[in-house]
């Protein structure tokens, strides 16, 4: 599973898509997960089996802020210390000015959360394992050409598809470029791509603070859920080829 980043909306999106695949009978919640940014959430609440309301009760933080640490003290609020194997997530290292992928088998979920989550000018750079990190999604919003090959790899983008404006179209490039990355380096494997619909759409807007309301985001959560359902339902039901859950 890729989970892609797109603020309080992308956490939305990206649980609700999961759990409707889950509902539908595709396991995401025991597959490895690569996060970035809102995606570092949803694979750490999949992994430690928390739902869309325990994380939507957390008090969102006012924004910008500075002080630091108050991502990371919220993801403690919900996940404690807790670690786990199977999730990895994408941020960028300030010193080196680099992607880096930390696994939760060496770190705390919380304070990977909290280092692929800050936003620049949002949020401050978080410490992990003696090193400042920003938000992964200044390398890539899915970095799904750093996904280790599987024989089969879902990746759920809130932020890309024509449907979203020039944002979701330039996103959209971009994911493409990584989608074509990942499979010149493992040819054979099967990707399924995840996108928003059209409603969806139609409930975010076009503001790049609408990504950060949290009304539109609990909007957002049972539409995606349904437009997991039926993804996993199509997943199901076609195991041949390339599969692209997208705008309908």
């Amino acid at each position: 599973m890729v989970y892609g980043g797109g603020g309080i909306y992308g956490i939305a999106y990206t649980l609700g898509v999961a759990h409707g695949l889950s509902a539908a009978g595709v396991p995401v919640e025991q597959a490895p997960a690569l996060g970035t940014s809102a995606g570092s959430w949803t694979a750490a609440i999949l992994a430690t089996g928390h739902s869309y309301a325990d994380v939507d009760a957390l008090e969102t933080p006012p924004l910008p802020t500075r002080r630091y640490g108050v991502l990371a003290g919220l993801a403690r609020e919900l996940l404690g210390d807790a670690g786990s194997p199977r999730v990895t997530v994408s941020a960028v290292c300030v010193a080196e000015r680099r992607r880096h992928l930390l696994s939760g088998a060496q770190h705390a979920l919380a304070d990977l959360i909290a280092a692929s989550s800050a936003v620049p000018a949002l949020l401050p750079a978080h410490r992990v394992g003696g090193r400042l990190y920003v938000d992964g999604g200044l390398s890539s919003m899915t970095s799904l050409d750093a996904a280790p090959p599987a024989r089969h790899t879902i990746v759920v983008a809130p932020l890309s598809g024509v449907v979203l404006g020039p944002i979701g179209r330039s996103q959209g490039v971009r994911l493409e470029r990584d989608l074509r990355s990942w499979e010149h380096r493992h040819p054979g494997r099967r990707v399924t791509l995840v996108r928003p619909t059209r409603s969806i759409a139609a409930v975010v807007g076009a503001a790049p603070w609408a990504l950060f309301d949290a009304a539109r985001a609990r909007a957002v959560y049972p539409l995606a859920f349904g437009q997991g359902l039926r993804a996993g339902q199509l997943l199901l039901a076609d195991r041949r080829g390339l599969t692209t859950a997208a705008a309908a």
